[in-house]
């Protein structure tokens, strides 16, 4: 039997994704919106974008971004993990550089 893929993510990562759609779901509202109109803005039926707001682990990341899109909120997922802000890959970056740089020998070519 195939598990699906809530059953094997972290408790926490579930918690996140349950306040994220809980979340959206309250920014639709504050926007006056209902869920009908929102899906029909995604291109998507009303169980779908039902399920965003549930925080369903089984939903496609394009439909977080797309609600997120519909609701006003541009494009966030471009900078979510931002390179530059990468403290962990930065410090790894850095310790592999070399502690010695030496200039390799030219070889001369025959005269």
């Amino acid at each position: 039997m195939r598990s699906s893929v809530s059953d094997v993510l972290p408790p926490a990562v579930k918690r996140s994704l349950v306040k994220f759609g809980s979340d959206l779901a309250t920014a639709r509202r504050k926007r006056r919106l209902t869920t009908l109109a929102v899906a029909e803005r995604m291109g998507v039926a009303k169980n779908t974008y039902l399920r965003v707001e549930k925080g369903d682990a089984g939903v496609g990341l394009g439909m977080y971004a797309m609600a997120l899109f519909v609701l006003g909120f541009g494009d966030p997922l471009s900078n979510l993990i931002d390179v530059s802000r990468d403290d962990t890959g930065l410090l790894l970056d850095e310790e592999r550089l070399p502690k010695r740089v030496r200039m390799k020998k030219s070889r001369m070519p025959p005269a």
